[in-house]
């Protein structure tokens, strides 16, 4: 059980990181140009309507008080209140999580869908054809920028082919996983373009490891050896690969989102930034930052749980 210690005292030591990030974007929100007051109302505001929206919303305040009051809000289980929208950020978080989530745990399993096999056709055929042609598909889904794909993936499947819709997340169950099989896709061939070469150096390393041999040893097919020692002993770098794109990966949504026009949160937080509206974008920074940190947290836990030799 020692191997697990770390579970109790890791969160603690995770805490100034997100007082960190904290700050950071209560910084750089409030360096954004712009008066969120005369933006809500208009040019033709008078000064005495902006005073009161600054009022209301403490934004009068000396940015050091505006911001111990947002963490006061968070010991609160609150965030404060949308400037734009006039409803609690909670409130208004929780209704575009959905779309977020389904988008990040759809792209997450297909881009696994898309790495595994790539990866051991390419360790399994390596220095042959199918395993450049592999790499020089990695490679160039490492260039391709999620806007442009998602551009190029309407145009074909939607616009031509017409077996998906252009944008929006639908009703049903159905229908909304109909509505993210492209904005899933987007981000998937993207990531697995990293996973794909991270997974493939590792299983090259893994078949000529000593654990392989010893099982080719003792009579074992190769098939056997491959699922048995190779597979999960080469899964542990690229899950915490993953891990550490998360970040890159909730980034990815925030575009992707735009492209589909997909009500989750990435789209809410673009709006937000436009219209100088603080608390939301606070809120939903605070939210992907707290998500990035568990992400990597979780990937510590499972990575020592596969691994019996990694101590943290």
């Amino acid at each position: 059980m020692h191997r697990y210690r770390f579970v109790f005292y890791r969160p603690l030591q995770l805490l100034p990181v997100l007082v960190g990030i904290s700050i950071i974007t209560f910084v750089l929100v409030h360096s954004i140009p712009g008066d969120p007051a005369r933006i809500l109302l208009g040019t033709r505001a008078t000064p005495e309507a902006l005073a009161n929206i600054r009022a209301q919303f403490g934004l009068d305040e000396p940015i050091w008080v505006q911001y111990f009051d947002f963490v006061k809000n968070l010991f609160h289980g609150e965030m404060g209140r949308s400037i734009l929208y006039k409803v609690d950020v909670i409130g208004l978080i929780l209704g575009r999580l959905e779309p977020t989530l389904v988008l990040v745990f759809g792209s997450v399993i297909l881009s696994l869908i898309i790495t595994i096999p790539l990866a051991t056709l390419a360790a399994g055929h390596r220095g042959g054809a199918i395993d450049h042609a592999v790499r020089m598909i990695s490679t160039g889904g490492l260039g391709m920028p999620a806007f442009w794909l998602g551009i190029m993936l309407i145009i074909l499947f939607s616009v031509k082919l017409g077996l998906f819709p252009v944008s929006g997340y639908g009703q049903s169950v159905a229908d909304k996983l109909h509505h993210m099989v492209l904005p899933c896709l987007t981000i998937a061939l993207s990531l697995s373009a990293v996973l794909t070469r991270s997974l493939r150096a590792s299983l090259l390393a893994e078949m000529e490891s000593d654990a392989a041999m010893a099982a080719r040893a003792r009579g074992l097919p190769e098939h056997i050896v491959f699922r048995r020692h190779v597979l999960p002993n080469s899964l542990i770098p690229t899950l915490n690969l993953l891990a550490v794109n998360i970040g890159w990966l909730i980034s990815g949504t925030v575009v992707v989102e735009s492209v589909f026009a997909i009500p989750g949160m990435g789209q809410l937080l673009i709006r937000a930034i436009f219209t100088r509206d603080y608390m939301v974008v606070q809120g939903v920074a605070m939210l992907f930052a707290l998500a990035s940190v568990l992400t990597n947290f979780l990937a510590d836990i499972l990575t020592v749980v596969l691994d019996p030799r990694v101590t943290l």
